[in-house]
């Protein structure tokens, strides 16, 4: 059952020490160690070399080019952690209290992504399946998105799914995006990419979880139509 949730949680609070209790893990320099959910804090096995993996993406039909991820924070950046809990090879958790994505690639191993998440009265949590996938998909946006922001509206054009944005270096939705179906019906977020990486970590969207277009490239190859994805309760 999805419930509607309201994040609280401020950037301001990153610096904040660890809670009780949530040093059963140890946490190495660039570690979480924030978030109600539990999941904040997660062991870092390994990171890859940021200057190669957010250097420009070869290969794409159009050009998705270099992140400057020195000025991300470290915990959203890429990385091999410690995943202690339950859920099965080949899943994906979302904890947005932390502003990580996990695909679990196997028992007690995930990797860690950051995140943008919904911002204030657009979190949302529950079970959901990823039922389609779309490479440097289509944007269109729903009516009442437009109703909110008006400006919206100068921006569009037609699509073979109605106004919005064309797939490409303008689109909002980035490289790629995984779309999350539940209880029978699409939910209507998806799991994206975006124009802007310098926003992960922050509480931004409409209630989709957005992230750098190298890292949803990343995960778009791992994660198979059917993977089920959990987001957790802030």
């Amino acid at each position: 059952m999805f419930t509607r949730r309201i994040f609280s949680f401020s950037l301001l609070t990153l610096g904040v020490s660890c809670l009780p209790g949530c040093n059963a893990l140890r946490s190495l320099p660039g570690d979480g160690g924030f978030g109600a959910s539990g999941r904040g804090l997660t062991r870092t096995l390994a990171r890859p070399d940021y200057a190669a993996i957010y250097a420009p993406y070869p290969g794409e039909r159009f050009a998705i080019p270099a992140v400057d991820y020195r000025r991300i924070d470290p915990r959203f950046l890429r990385q091999t952690v410690a995943y202690p809990w339950e859920e099965p090879v080949g899943s994906v958790v979302v904890d947005p209290a932390a502003y990580h994505l996990y695909f679990v690639e196997a028992p007690g191993r995930a990797t860690r992504y950051g995140v943008g998440v919904g911002r204030e009265g657009f979190g949302w949590s529950g079970p959901a399946r990823i039922n389609m996938k779309r490479d440097w998909p289509d944007w269109v946006p729903p009516g009442e998105m437009i109703a909110r922001d008006p400006e919206i509206r100068a921006r569009l054009e037609p699509t073979p799914r109605g106004l919005g944005v064309k797939g490409g270096p303008l689109s909002p939705l980035g490289a790629r995006a995984m779309y999350l179906f539940g209880e029978g019906r699409d939910l209507g977020y998806r799991i994206h990419g975006t124009l802007e990486p310098l926003t992960v970590g922050s509480n931004v969207s409409s209630g989709c979880i957005r992230m750098i277009n190298q890292d949803i490239v990343h995960v778009y190859t791992r994660a198979a139509l059917g993977t089920p994805v959990t987001v957790l309760p802030t």
